[in-house]
C-alpha cells in the first residue's frame, strides 16, 4: 500500500514560520535572512525546524556557502510568496507620509519620560506631521509585553532590565522573540531632598541614608523597587513610608517635607523646583538606568511606526544636546 501524502494541520500552523521560510528561500542564506528579520540565526534555525516538522519536508538544505531548496520547497515558495504579498498590501497598502498622515500613536510612559520627549516629539509633529496626534498614557508596569501584545499602546517607553534580559535569554535560547527595542538614552538616578534637609549636608553613608524615612516612585504600586534590591544585596533595607506612581509627584512632595527619594539626574531640572531640592549620590552602587522604546514585532517593518521610531531617536537626541 502507498504512504499517504503528509497533511500539515493549517489550523495550528503558525504562520509567522512561512514569513521565515519566504526570507530563506529568497537569501539561500540563514544569516542573510536573520538580519532581514531582525531575528537571530538561531531562532531562525529554530523557525526552520518547526516548519519541517509541520510540513515534512527538509525544505532547505546547506551547499557550500548557501541553502538548497528541496523540490517541495521549490513547488511551495511561489505560493508562500504571493499570500504574504497580498497581506501586506492589504493590511499596509501605502508608504506613510507623515505630512499627510491623520494617524493617533498611543506611547506609554512615565510622567520623568515624558518630559524629557514630549518637547521634541511636539516639534516633530508642528514641522513634519501636523495631521499626526499623539496619545501619552501612564506606564504602570515594568513589563508592559501584555500591553504592547493586547495593541493597547504602539510604543512602551522606560527602563525595563528584566523584559531585556529575558528577551536576550530567548534569543540565545533560539527562539522567535516577539518584540523589539531600541536604546533611547542613558542616566542615572540620585538621591533628592529637600535644601534644608538634614542630610542636606555632610557625608551622606549608608547608615544615614537607610535610617531615614523614603518616599517610592513605583508605577505598579507595589512599595520595592530596585533600590531596595540594591539595598538588599548589601544585607540593608530603607524605610518606605510613602509610594507615588509620579516622579514630579514624588518632587513636590520632598520638596516640602524631610522624605527622601529617588529620581533620575537629568529629571529633576526639567520640574521646576530644582532650586528647592539638592541631589545627592547614592551611598551604594546602583545599576545605570537605559530608557528603552519596545514595541510589538507586528509593527517592526510598519513604516508609520519606523517614522514614529526615528522621531524618538530625534527627540532623545534634542533631550540631551540642547
Amino acid at each position: 500500500m502507498p504512504k499517504a501524502p503528509f497533511a500539515p494541520n493549517f489550523r495550528t500552523l503558525d504562520l509567522n514560520l512561512l514569513r521565515v521560510f519566504d526570507e530563506v528561500m529568497a537569501e539561500r542564506s540563514l544569516t542573510r535572512a536573520a538580519r532581514n528579520l531582525s531575528l537571530t540565526q538561531p531562532a531562525v534555525s529554530n523557525a526552520l525546524r518547526r516548519l519541517r516538522e509541520a510540513l515534512g519536508d527538509e525544505l532547505v538544505r546547506r551547499s557550500g556557502a548557501g541553502m538548497e531548496p528541496t523540490p517541495r520547497a521549490l513547488t511551495l515558495w511561489p505560493s508562500v510568496r504571493e499570500a504574504l504579498r497580498s497581506l501586506q498590501a492589504s493590511l499596509a497598502p501605502g508608504v506613510f507620509d507623515p505630512a499627510s498622515a491623520t494617524t493617533t500613536f498611543v506611547l506609554a510612559m512615565a510622567d520623568a519620560t515624558a518630559a524629557t520627549l514630549a518637547p521634541g516629539l511636539v516639534q516633530t509633529l508642528e514641522t513634519e506631521a501636523p495631521g499626526v496626534s499623539l496619545r501619552l498614557v501612564p506606564l504602570t508596569t515594568r513589563d508592559p509585553r501584555r500591553l504592547l501584545d493586547d495593541a493597547a499602546a504602539d510604543l512602551a517607553l522606560g527602563y525595563f532590565p528584566a523584559v531585556l534580559a529575558d528577551l536576550g535569554a530567548r534569543e540565545q535560547a533560539g527562539e522567535a522573540v516577539g518584540f523589539g527595542h531600541q536604546r533611547l538614552y542613558g542616566g542615572e538616578y540620585v538621591c533628592v531632598m529637600r535644601r534644608k534637609h538634614p542630610l542636606a549636608r555632610g557625608a551622606l553613608t549608608l547608615e544615614r541614608y537607610c535610617a531615614a524615612r523614603h518616599l517610592l516612585v513605583s508605577f505598579s504600586g507595589r512599595p520595592w523597587g530596585f533600590i531596595d534590591e540594591a539595598l538588599a544585596a548589601l544585607d540593608r533595607q530603607r524605610r518606605v513610608v510613602l509610594t507615588v506612581n509620579q516622579f514630579f509627584t514624588a518632587g513636590r512632595v520632598v520638596a516640602g517635607s524631610n522624605l527622601l527619594t529617588v529620581l533620575p539626574r537629568h529629571f529633576v531640572s526639567q520640574t521646576g523646583m530644582a532650586g528647592e531640592l539638592v541631589l545627592r549620590e547614592l551611598p551604594f552602587e546602583a545599576p545605570p538606568v537605559h530608557v528603552e522604546a519596545l514595541w510589538h514585532r507586528r509593527t517592526q517593518h510598519s513604516s508609520a511606526h519606523q517614522w514614529l521610531r526615528q522621531a524618538l531617536v530625534r527627540a532623545s537626541g534634542l533631550a540631551f544636546n540642547a
